[in-house]
Parts: C-alpha cells; sequence; structure tokens
C-alpha cells in the first residue's frame, strides 16, 4: 500500500512538472524550435542558388531554340519565295530574258541543297492568238524554262512541264500591263517541299 502511494505520489509530481511547464510556454507564448544547424541553412542557400541558375540556363537554352527556330523559318520562307518566283516572257516569245535567267539561277541552288525537290512548270501566255497557238506557246516557254535549269546541272527528271496557255489568266483588265503579267512560267513545288533546307 505504501509502495502504491509512493508511486501514485510520484505520478502526481511528474503531472505537477509537466503542467507547470506548459503553462510557462503558454504564458511566453514562445514555442522552443530547434535551429537547424549553420551547416544546413548553408546547404540551403546553395541549393537555391543553384536551383536559381539551372532555371536561368534552361531558359536561355529555350531561348536560343527559339531564335534557331525563327532564324530556320525565315530562311525556309525565303527558300519558298524564291522557288515560287514566276518568270515573265515578252510578247509572242519564248526567249529567257537576263533577268528571267537570274530568277531561275536563284532556284538552282535550292536544286542543288534538296535533291528530293520536284516542281512542275507551268507556261501561260495573254489572251491575244488563238487557244491551241497559247497552249503551244505556253508548253515552249515551260520547256524553256525545264532547258535552262537542266543546262545548269539538274537533273531532267525533277521538272515536269505543263502548258495552260490563256485558260488561266493573272490579270483580266485588258491592259498591256495585265497581257505581260500573264506571259509567265509558274513553279509548283510537287515532291520534297516539306524536307526543304536551305541552301548553305
Amino acid at each position: 500500500m505504501i509502495k502504491s502511494q509512493r508511486i501514485l505520489a510520484l505520478s502526481l509530481i511528474g503531472l505537477a512538472m509537466v503542467a507547470a511547464c506548459k503553462k510557462k510556454q503558454a504564458d511566453t507564448g514562445v514555442v522552443p524550435v530547434s535551429t537547424p544547424p549553420t551547416e544546413t541553412c548553408d546547404q540551403r542557400c546553395r541549393d537555391s542558388i543553384a536551383a536559381d541558375e539551372a532555371r536561368r540556363l534552361a531558359a536561355a537554352r529555350q531561348d536560343s531554340i527559339n531564335a534557331a527556330n525563327e532564324a530556320r523559318n525565315r530562311a525556309l520562307a525565303t527558300v519558298r519565295e524564291a522557288l515560287a518566283a514566276k518568270v515573265y516572257f515578252d510578247y509572242d516569245a519564248s526567249d529567257l530574258s537576263s533577268e528571267a535567267r537570274a530568277t531561275l539561277d536563284a532556284k538552282l541552288a535550292i536544286f542543288q541543297a534538296n535533291p528530293g525537290l520536284r516542281i512542275r512548270v507551268a507556261g501561260h501566255a495573254d489572251e491575244r492568238g488563238s487557244d491551241e497557238y497559247n497552249l503551244a506557246l505556253g508548253q515552249r516557254r515551260a520547256v524553256a524554262v525545264k532547258r535552262y535549269l537542266s543546262d545548269q546541272g539538274i537533273d531532267p527528271s525533277r521538272i515536269d512541264v505543263v502548258s495552260y496557255g490563256e485558260e488561266r489568266p493573272e490579270v483580266t483588265d485588258g491592259t498591256e500591263e495585265g497581257y505581260r503579267m500573264n506571259r509567265r512560267a509558274e513553279f509548283e513545288i510537287t515532291a520534297g517541299g516539306e524536307t526543304l533546307v536551305p541552301p548553305r
């Protein structure tokens, strides 16, 4: 019995001490916090700096990739414009002018850089003359373009020709300028357009 009383007394003393500690914490409003060692704070700072640096490098890499993609897209747009550039002819003629040859010369490097590229050359005429004559004239114009490119080393099998004669006028106002715009050869990519690369 004495032993039980002793245990009970010790338990009550322990409870009183715990309650006193809690009361003291409540009175001061301060809860003791274990402060991490200095090395942990330093490591946390280093980790934060490293994370910031990694984010900065990733952003710089993405900016570089975006700039390279924009430059490539601009170069490809220039390539497509050069391939689509039309060639114009004098009245009732299929001879290539110096301006027409310069336009075709701009296409040569693109052909050389893109061995899978194939095009169709469409010859056109203005409305003066018979349908049959204009179809034949459009054909001669398309063939003249193909011959020029093949003479410069482009495999002729990569170039198809077709004539539309006067059937597809670009301008229908009946003026001399309109006739000039209709005497043309147009270019259409038939293969290799999805894998185009700019010439080096």
